[in-house]
């Protein structure tokens, strides 16, 4: 196993997706596709396990390694190849220099990436909130209040509603590029409820997170002390056998400093890691825990002094941004140009949760952190992939370097600064994941 890489849980099989629609030059981008089914159908010959693909005629490949090309961090070669083997990238590197191999895919001159790493989701939950963002958006703020909302529709939902739902939205999330998902639990609140979304969650993807310490339960509202003790006992015990991290919602109205210390000193004597919701809606103590516990992820940071932002450049905990919940919920958008200036490790990720921020687009989200967060396309495509990466600590994912996982994205474009010069439109034109093509 790869330094970094999770311990493997069984993964549903993705829904059959239909092809994007085709570039500019119909004719060529049918015979691409039609080059693309044919490749990635393994003779009897060859086992899925074994069978190597060229994917060739890349106008500009993303590697996030600089060792490979002009050292810049995306690691951008011109005019490429890369070669999968199993679910492995085996050879990276100039088309003219690819080995033979089994099977050939022509990228017809598009660009490829490293699949996002969306690494801040919450997908296990019932209903929709329609009725409070519409009330959001015609005037009044969001507050931590809303998620009661989402807990009582997700208690009242059967599993199977809970596993539909989840798996909905991963698959969404998939076809627009999403290899590596992390969701949480934290909208059940009670030691069954919480339990039960994370046994829900690991039968679908390897990042799975305890956030029982979303807010306190409305069962517990007389008596927050209790919840917490609640939440690093018996709830503790229940969950962690499902998740890698222990998470808290380290806010004014959800849980402060010192409760939050507690909460995941304890995930981390169970063996779970650290990440936290910080400093989102107001200037806190959750950065300066972050470092302090060395959670992998200070997540929000929207709220930052010279103190919170020197201790991120000076610590492993990277500072993971949400703009979809500053677009969804017309709040001050985080600094990211303050943070990259200052040597701190970026993520970009959706926050996909029905409360704010319903997207599961990290196009999206990478548009925004252009446009509204001061990131350079370069900037912002890394910290989408190679940044997601560093927040949930992996080194199999993110990037496309013999060893890493063979997760990677056809865009229907040249280059990947498209993904920001052409907000809104679906260029995601192939996605493979564990190096079968998944759409």
């Amino acid at each position: 196993m790869i330094p970094g890489s999770p311990p493997a849980r069984p993964a549903a099989a993705p829904a059959s997706v239909s092809p994007s629609a085709p570039g500019p030059d119909p004719t060529a981008a049918q015979a691409t596709e039609d080059a693309m089914s044919n490749a990635t159908t393994v003779s009897p010959a060859h086992s899925a396990s074994t069978a190597s693909t060229l994917i060739t005629n890349i106008a500009a490949l993303v590697t996030n390694d600089p060792s490979l090309s002009d050292s810049s961090p995306l690691g951008l070669i011109q005019d490429a190849a890369i070669v999968i083997e199993g679910d492995r990238v085996v050879w990276t590197g100039d088309q003219s220099k690819a080995p033979a191999t089994d099977n050939r895919v022509d990228a017809g001159g598009r660009a490829v990436l490293p699949g996002f790493v969306d690494s801040h989701s919450h997908l296990v939950f019932a209903g929709d909130r329609t009725q409070e963002f519409n009330a959001r958006m015609s005037g009044r703020p969001y507050s931590a209040g809303g998620i009661r909302t989402t807990v009582a529709a997700t208690r009242a939902a059967s599993d199977e509603n809970l596993e539909a739902n989840l798996t909905r939205y991963l698959r969404e999330a998939l076809r627009q590029g999403t290899t590596t998902m992390e969701t949480k639990s934290g909208y059940g609140l009670t030691v069954a409820d919480e339990s039960r979304a994370l046994r829900i969650a690991a039968a679908h993807t390897d990042e799975v997170t305890y956030l029982g310490a979303h807010i306190v339960s409305p069962d517990h509202a007389d008596d927050p002390a209790a919840y917490v003790s609640l939440v690093t006992g018996e709830m503790l015990d229940a969950c962690a056998p499902y998740a890698r991290w222990i998470d808290v919602f380290c806010e004014k109205g959800a849980f402060d400093g010192d409760q939050a210390r507690a909460i995941l000193t304890a995930g981390k004597a169970k063996g779970l890691h650290p990440r936290i919701h910080a400093n989102q809606l107001s200037y806190g103590p959750g950065v300066q825990l972050a470092v302090e516990v060395d959670a992998a992820s200070a997540d929000h940071c929207t709220h930052l002094t010279d103190a919170d932002v020197d201790a991120l450049a000076g610590s492993r905990t990277v500072a993971t941004l949400l703009p979809g919940a500053e677009f969804s919920t017309r709040a001050a958008w985080p600094d990211a140009r303050r943070l990259l200036d200052a040597g701190v490790t970026v993520a970009l990720s959706t926050d996909c949760n029905p409360g704010s921020s319903f997207t599961s687009s990290v196009p999206f989200c990478i548009a925004l952190a252009v446009r509204d967060m001061g990131m350079t396309p370069d900037e912002a495509v890394w910290s989408a992939t190679a940044g997601g990466a560093a927040a949930l600590r992996r080194e199999d994912v993110g990037r496309l370097t013999p060893g890493a996982y063979a997760d990677l994205i056809l865009l229907d474009a040249p280059s990947h600064v498209h993904l920001a010069y052409r907000p809104g439109v679906p260029l995601v034109a192939g996605v493979w994941r564990r190096g079968l093509r998944q759409s």
